[in-house]
């Protein structure tokens, strides 16, 4: 096991965390989240950061990016590339690199999208769709272009940086869509879509954390978006846990 694994296995085994953000409509099963539904969406998304470092350990340390063409055009979502690591080979060998998510090969594949990349609880309006996505923009680890290296991009630290949320929309688990993020915007993209109140974030470093969406900290929540902004940050704050002192 190599090392970068090892202390990725560590935070894993040792528990998780709530999140939270702008309340989106979404259609979500009514009363409050089962421990089976939460035991759930948490082990998926600890799936996902499994497998994200996986992609890194087998392709010299890149974080999985977006599939482009040679004119830098986005043709099918990371997602796609976890694939191999999700156990999904037979899947991925299904897709044709070279042609957009919408194309007439890679557009049969949607409806297959594994169960990893599925809520937990609820539904979505149409089949292939996720909540689990990425921030993409300055700073954050899906930033377009790709060249994202575990650790050496993350220099505030992979447990003060957010890999993967559970997003407030579902896009088509294929398409390279995922949250526009500007440190400067007014507002938040809209989180939490899955759960009433709450929604898990997978950090850099392998843990799962809860948000609790109406009490998270704007600022600190998008200083754990970035990754090299160099200011100190309080995760707790961030996920909106320290409430009760505020």
């Amino acid at each position: 096991m190599t090392p970068r694994r090892l202390a990725l296995v560590v935070p894993l085994l040792i528990g998780v965390g709530v999140v939270a953000a702008p309340v989106p409509k979404v259609e979500v099963e009514p009363g409050p989240a089962t421990k089976q539904e939460l035991r759930t969406g948490r082990e998926r998304m600890r799936q996902l950061i499994i497998a994200i470092h996986s992609h890194a350990d087998a392709n010299n340390g890149l974080f999985p990016s977006n599939v482009i063409d040679g004119k830098g055009k986005a043709l099918l979502s990371w997602r796609v590339r976890l694939l191999p690591y999700l156990e999904q080979d037979e899947l991925y060998k299904k897709f044709d690199l070279t042609e957009a998510w919408d194309g007439p090969n890679n557009s049969k594949l949607i409806d297959a999208m594994p169960a990893a990349f599925a809520p937990a609880r609820g539904k979505t309006k149409k089949s292939g769709e996720t909540y689990y996505q990425g921030f993409d923009g300055p700073g954050a680890a899906f930033k377009s272009g790709g060249g994202i290296r575990i650790p050496a991009s993350f220099p505030d630290g992979l447990s003060n940086s957010i890999a993967v949320v559970e997003a407030g929309e579902p896009v088509t688990w294929t398409k390279p869509d995922d949250l526009l993020f500007d440190p400067k915007a007014a507002a938040l993209p809209k989180l939490g879509g899955v759960f009433d109140g709450e929604f898990f974030v997978g950090l850099c470093d392998g843990s799962v954390r809860v948000a609790l969406t109406r009490r998270i900290d704007d600022r600190h929540f998008r200083l754990m978006v970035t990754a090299n902004d160099g200011e100190v940050n309080d995760s707790d704050t961030a996920f909106g846990w320290d409430w009760k002192r505020r």
